[in-house]
Parts: structure tokens; sequence; C-alpha cells
């Protein structure tokens, strides 16, 4: 029993390609690959990585893909313009918060991010295919895998996993990355940009930071252990204490 996943895309189409790639060698063809999301924006291919995995799914891969934060922000934008995300503490739109990484996703679209609001929803809504659009707005929130939880952020403490949420499964912190509660199932998570793939025992933080220059992520989970899937092979992600 095994099971892939990736951290965080954010428009890297190539880096993301290359993950799988590591991962075809280490596991093959059929290897089950999880993603947590974030498919979209701050990268410059978000257009490609969605096209990618959904080509991926369509042609029978046994490829899951849950649902980030940042995955809601461009269907909600196509769908309700003045949607603002309530898990933004600074209370600004998607494409006026320069660090969400609006722009990028926009011309990735061939749509230019600099024109008034009412015209880059004019552009998106000829730009976005509607496949596109409903691929995003109705990917899962979790995957429950024998040998793990994958999630986008992670999931509330003392919660059942299907009373849990939504703004909890794709954008928590606080409550959930110091606690030390047995989940159960390892929690497999991104949302939270770190060096490179951890082992905290409860949980798996696999979002290495691809959206600022640093490699994509991918691990195997099996029974016996954790592995960061190199170019070079695997290298053992032990939790603290182990």
């Amino acid at each position: 029993m095994r099971l892939y996943a990736i951290g965080d895309v954010h428009g890297q189409l190539d880096l993301l390609k290359a993950a799988h790639e590591r991962i075809l060698r280490d596991g093959g063809e059929e290897a089950v690959i999880a993603h947590v999301g974030d498919l979209i924006d701050r990268g410059p291919d978000s257009r490609g990585v969605v096209d990618y995995l959904m080509s991926g799914q369509a042609e029978g891969r046994p490829w899951v893909v849950t649902r980030g934060n940042h995955d809601r922000f461009l269907a909600k934008f196509l769908s309700d313009p003045d949607w603002i995300d309530p898990g933004l503490s600074s209370g600004r739109h998607w494409i006026e918060h320069q660090g969400l990484g609006a722009a990028a996703t926009l011309e990735s679209y061939g749509v230019d991010p600099t024109l008034p609001r009412d015209e880059i929803l004019a552009q998106t809504r000829r730009a976005v295919p509607d496949s596109h659009a409903k691929f995003l707005a109705t990917l899962p929130l979790w995957y429950l895998h024998p040998l793990a939880l994958v999630v986008h952020a992670g999931i509330r403490p003392g919660v059942d996993l299907h009373d849990q949420a939504e703004d909890d499964l794709v954008w928590i912190r606080k409550g959930f990355l110091e606690s030390n509660v047995d989940y159960g199932p390892l929690v497999v998570h991104g949302h939270t940009a770190i060096d490179t793939a951890t082992h905290y025992g409860n949980r798996l933080n696999i979002d290495g930071g691809a959206a600022y220059g640093r490699p994509l992520c991918a691990v195997v989970i099996e029974p016996e252990g954790v592995h960061l899937v190199t170019d070079e092979g695997r290298e053992p992600l032990t939790p603290p204490g182990a």
C-alpha cells in the first residue's frame, strides 16, 4: 500500500511535470498521486497546470486533487465578481491583493490584469473555459486514504471530518499547526510554505514553497514510513524523536 502526494503547485507547470516524472520512476504509471491544492496564482502557467491535471484525470490517471484557498479565487470571481474570501485578513479582493498572485493567473489565460475590474471580468469570462471554472469550483475538500488524510491547509482539532468547515480546510493555521493531537491518519497538507517537506508526527507539511522559487515537493507514504522523492532517489522524512 502506497500513496504519493505533491505540494502546492502555484502555476509551476514545469515543476509539476518534473514531480510526476520522479513519482513515475519511483512507483510506475499506476501510482496514486494526491495533490494538496493551490494549483493557481503566483507562478507563470496556472492555465497549463489546470489543463494538465484535468487531462490526466480524463485519461484515467489515478490523480486526486484537493481544493486550496487559491483555487477558490478564480472560480468565485467568475460567478460572484465582488466576492472577497473571508479567510483574507486584509479584506481585499483577489485581483487587488498583489500578494495573492492573481495577475499571473489572469495573464496565463491571456487576460490583461492592468485593466479596470469590470473589463478584467469581461475578458476573464471570455478566456477561461467553463470546464476550468467548474473543475476548480468542484474540487474535493479532502481525500481520505488508508494511509493518510490529504487536505489543503489542515483540520480543526476535535471536529469530526464530515463536520469540518470549508474555511478551516483551506485556510487553517492557528489551532492546527501547533496541535499535537493524534488524528488517527497522518494529515498531509500544504498551505504554510516551509523550506521542504517536514514530518511532525501527526501531520506532514509538503508545501516546500514552489511559489517562491523553491522545489515542488513530492513524497511517498507507506506503512513503513514517509520519504521525499528526489531526482537522486528517496530521502527519509522522520518525525521528531523517531
